[in-house]
């Protein structure tokens, strides 16, 4: 394994375990103790984790993501506020791609129930929630990650790849002053590249607490994106942002 992998797979062994011994990264990376001492210093320059007594942690705005039943309660009003606007972006006749999260759970939840679109997802919570719609509803495939309960691996990208959308939902991370788009799990930004690679629009929904965020893997810019739903009032700074990409802008809609 190349030093970088290595270090990539520490952060995200870190990530998933909320934390880990110098020890089992070893066990777990075939590697010495010492070289796992020296990634964690490297990774800690570069705000990747933060070394901690005989190991190391996440960093919460890097590294650090909560599970999928943590995220589910915090924010949950501005959430369902988000979604009651996004869903106006959908039209009939449209394939309508969902993001797995808790805001594009919720924008789910709000999607119109008369049949007029077809409804694709990596998530099968969010599956399990349009079923009781009468439109069509397609999983990806793939690989469940137990972390976020979405699904990723190869089944789940050729999935993407052979298919196209209207427009796709899509959660974030952090969104940074470059305007980089960025989620924890190397897989996960693989299919929301392949998301956005493969809609006609993207409609990019999230709580303003992600702005000036960033974690550990890239997935897109604001320039990929043509609409950004959030609950609370840009600033003129972060306006700017999305000005700058020519990105439509809904926000305050929890206000």
């Amino acid at each position: 394994m190349l030093p970088e992998q290595r270090k990539r797979k520490i952060v995200e062994y870190i990530s998933e375990h909320d934390g880990c011994s110098v020890e089992r990264l070893a066990q777990e990376m075939e590697c010495s103790e010492a070289t796992i001492r020296r990634d964690l210093t490297d990774l800690e320059e570069r705000e990747l984790i933060k070394r901690s007594h005989g190991g190391a942690l996440p960093v919460a705005s890097i590294g650090g993501e909560k599970n999928v039943r943590e995220k589910k309660i915090r924010n949950l009003k501005n959430k369902t506020a988000i979604a009651e606007r996004a869903v106006e972006e959908i039209h009939e006749g449209n394939v309508v791609f969902f993001d797995s999260g808790t805001t594009t759970m919720e924008v789910a939840k709000k999607a119109p129930v008369d049949n007029s679109f077809v409804s694709v997802t990596n998530s099968p919570l969010i599956a399990l929630e349009l079923q009781d719609q009468d439109g069509e509803v397609q999983l990806t495939g793939g690989s469940l990650r137990q972390r976020t309960l979405s699904l990723i691996g190869a089944t789940a990208e050729q999935f993407m790849k052979s298919s196209n959308f209207d427009i796709a939902f899509i959660g974030t991370n952090g969104v940074d002053k470059d305007g980089v788009l960025t989620t924890p799990n190397a897989e996960e930004a693989r299919i929301k590249e392949l998301m956005i690679k493969n809609s006609q629009r993207v409609v990019l929904v999230s709580t303003i607490e992600k702005l000036e965020q960033k974690s550990f893997k890239r997935f897109g810019t604001l320039a990929d994106v043509n609409v950004f739903v959030t609950d609370k009032e840009l600033s003129e700074e972060h306006r700017q942002w999305f000005e700058n990409a020519a990105v439509r802008v809904v926000d305050g809609v929890a206000d």
